[in-house]
Parts: structure tokens; C-alpha cells; sequence
């Protein structure tokens, strides 16, 4: 049986989630199977027997379910709460605004179910040391508008395009930068799409509501490359990147030398609980979006990511603008799905197409990844073990075991 009462001491030492709680001020039942326990969010967490009267909702699952969750390494699937709603292994009923506003709070809280780990300690820099990565501003006209884009790079030879996930920016790519394994051979370029990061979005942007489309995706990826005058590079994306660079692949194989998807998929499964797919608690002015956005993306990252990379890829997530991701996930969920006949067209031999995707995406699942791989006759698969969605920037020494072949066969 799970200890439920192990939330008690979820806020002890530590300072950012006693803040939070305070702030919750909420109470929600837990069922395992039969048995229902009361949480009471406050100042501190107070657990009791019995249903919440006015609990704001409620977490439903098998008490086999708890007890995987609470594993020091849960299976794929039970990784955190969003992530167990996603497969439908936990049923939420109740206020889900409270529930949205509260996500990724209730994944920090609820991890105290977790036997207790030593605390990472980070590695000391030591003496100051600036990194070879350069950033620029990259000012250039397309779709009729000006617009004013930030790229970093680093490395020489072979131009290697990396395209970022939705809601985040280049910063994702910041181990692969200073990879001198990688930066050798190849001259890492990394991008912010416009209104991500530290691109700006166009002018007139306080009129719009963005969208991203694959026209504009597209178009976006392919003005920065001839701006930039790259000489037959090689593309990899992740998530929404991963999509991009199938349609890149399709309309623009003879440019690409190769292209490299990272939790690559032809569309997204709705998951179990369909209610995920609706994007309203993303932006409103009651809920922090990018807190949320954070809280809807941490259940896609592998329970065995260190600690530093993962919060620093949520932390991504937080500082997005408002609606930005929302805007990229019409793309990714929508606008973007290719099951309508168009993979029929893309020449793996014209352009060579490797798939790399964690074991722990929920998304973009191996499963998915494998069917695409089979449709378009993949130049090569694999699944990547001890990852998720966002490998580059969650467990980069664990992903380059992965890329650093690919990339080896690519410079040939």
C-alpha cells in the first residue's frame, strides 16, 4: 500500500514549495482502489482519512498504480500524475482549472511518495570560463513581414540546423553547442522560431493570435538556412522539430543532406483523458500559463533525467509568451498531422531520415516513432533508453550515446 502520509513531509527544507503551497490553498481526495484519503494544502500538507467535503477534485486510481508510482523509477506511463492521466492509469474529476493551476506543484508534491534520494550535488565550474557559443541577431523580410531573429552557434563544417520544441527556445541545445565532439565537424546552428525566446515577433503582433502552421514553419526554417547561406545542411528537430523536419524532408529534400527527428511521429495521440487536449487553461487570466505549460510537459521526461537538466528544461517552459505554446500545439496536434497521404512522398535515398526517440515520451511515443520509421522506409531508428520527450536538453550526456553515431554516419 502507498504511504500517502509520506506528503506530510513533502514541504520540509524546501523553501520554493512552501511558497507554492501557501498559495494552493486547496483540499482533493485520493483514491487508491476503495480507500479515500484527504489532502489539505496550506501552509503545510495535512493528510487524513476519509473524503474531502470540499475537496476542489479528486485523484482515482488502483492502489497497484500508486505503488508503481511511487517507485524510485516508476514504469513508462506512471511517471507522474499528468502522465498517469495521459494513459489512464489515474482518472481526475472535479474543478480542472484548480487542477491545471496546480500541475506542476501536485507533480513536486506528490513526489515525496518517492523513497527519499541523496541530493545531487552540482559540479563546481571552478575557474570562470566563457563558452564558445556566439549569439547573433539575424534581421531578414518573409511572409511580407520584417522580422528580427536570434541564432547561436558554434563548431565548424557540416551546418547542423536544430529546431527547438513548442513553447521553448534554442536553449534546449546548449550541451550540443559546446560538444566538441559534435563542433569539430559540424557547425551547430540553433535558432529561436519567432516569438520564442529571444526572437521577437513580428511587428503588429499585439493584433494576432498566433498559430503556427506548416507553411509558416517551413517558410521560417528555410528564409533563416538561405539567410545564413548554408551549404546543404543537415536538419534535426525535436517534438514539433521533429515534425518539421518531415515536411522539410518532403517539399526541400534536395537542399537537406540529411535530417534528424527527435520524437518524430506522423501526429499525437489524444491519450486517455481527452480533456488534456483542451488548451484553455494554457491562457487565461487566472492560471499562470507558462507554469502550467510546464506542468502539462513534465509528465514526458524520463523519471532518470539528472535534476538540473530536467528543471532547467521546465524552466524553459515558464518563461514562454503568453499563448506561444498554445499557438505551436495547433501545429503539432492539428495543422501538422501527416496522415493524410502527403509521407507517400518522401525519398528517404533523396534526403537520409534518422529517427532517435526516448523510451518515456508519452507524445511521440516509440511506438509511433517505429510506425513512422516503417511508412517511410527510416534511413534508421532507435529508441533512446532512460529518455523522454526533450533528450538534448534533459539527459544530454545520455542522448549524445545516441546522436554521436548518427552524426558519424552523416559526415561519413
Amino acid at each position: 500500500m502507498t504511504d500517502f502520509k509520506r506528503l506530510t513531509a513533502a514541504l520540509d527544507n524546501n523553501h520554493g514549495l512552501q511558497r507554492r503551497a501557501a498559495l494552493a490553498a486547496l483540499s482533493l481526495t485520493v483514491l487508491s482502489g476503495e480507500e479515500a484519503t484527504t489532502v489539505k494544502i496550506g501552509a503545510r500538507v495535512v493528510v487524513s482519512p476519509g473524503t474531502a467535503p470540499d475537496g476542489a477534485f479528486s485523484l482515482a486510481a488502483p492502489s497497484a498504480n500508486w505503488v508503481e508510482f511511487a517507485k524510485p523509477i516508476p514504469a513508462v506511463g506512471f511517471q507522474s500524475l499528468v502522465g498517469m492521466q495521459r494513459m489512464g492509469h489515474l482518472k481526475v474529476a472535479g474543478d480542472m482549472v484548480a487542477w491545471g493551476r496546480n500541475l506542476i506543484f501536485l507533480e513536486q508534491l506528490f513526489a515525496a511518495l518517492r523513497p527519499d534520494t541523496p541530493p545531487q550535488i552540482p559540479m563546481l565550474v571552478g575557474a570562470p570560463v566563457i563558452e564558445p557559443v556566439i549569439g547573433r541577431y539575424l534581421r531578414l523580410d518573409f511572409n511580407g513581414k520584417p522580422h528580427r531573429i536570434y541564432f547561436e552557434e558554434a563548431g565548424e563544417g557540416i551546418p547542423l540546423v536544430c529546431l527547438h520544441t513548442a513553447g521553448a527556445d534554442g536553449r534546449q541545445y546548449r550541451a550540443l553547442l559546446n560538444d566538441t565532439e559534435i563542433t569539430k565537424r559540424f557547425r551547430v546552428v540553433v535558432f529561436d522560431l519567432p516569438w520564442h525566446g529571444k526572437s521577437s515577433p513580428p511587428p503588429g503582433f499585439e493584433r494576432e493570435a498566433y498559430k503556427l502552421t506548416t507553411d509558416l514553419y517551413v517558410d521560417t526554417v528555410m528564409a533563416v538556412c538561405r539567410a545564413l547561406k548554408l551549404d546543404r545542411p543537415v536538419v534535426m528537430g525535436c517534438s514539433i522539430g521533429g515534425r518539421a523536419v518531415l515536411h522539410l524532408s518532403l517539399r526541400h529534400g534536395d537542399y537537406f543532406r540529411a535530417a534528424i527527428g527527435l520524437q518524430s511521429a506522423t501526429h499525437a495521440e489524444a491519450g486517455a483523458d481527452t480533456r488534456l487536449r483542451d488548451l484553455g487553461v494554457l491562457f487565461r487570466p487566472d492560471v499562470h500559463g507558462q507554469e502550467a505549460a510546464a506542468g502539462t510537459v513534465a509528465c514526458l521526461i524520463s523519471p532518470t533525467s539528472p535534476n538540473a537538466e530536467k528543471w532547467e528544461t521546465l524552466w524553459h517552459y515558464m518563461q514562454g509568451g503568453p499563448a506561444v505554446f498554445m499557438g505551436d500545439l495547433h501545429y503539432y496536434f492539428t495543422e501538422g498531422d501527416l496522415r493524410n497521404g502527403l509521407l507517400d512522398g518522401l525519398d528517404t535515398k533523396r534526403c537520409p531520415l534518422h529517427l532517435l526517440t526516448g523510451e518515456y515520451d508519452l507524445s511521440a511515443t516509440p511506438a509511433l516513432t517505429a510506425e513512422l520509421a516503417r511508412l517511410v522506409k527510416a534511413t534508421s531508428f532507435q529508441v533512446m533508453e532512460g529518455l523522454g520527450h526533450f533528450p538534448m536538453s534533459e539527459s544530454p550526456q545520455q542522448f549524445r550515446r545516441y546522436l554521436l553515431p548518427v552524426l558519424q554516419r552523416i559526415a561519413g
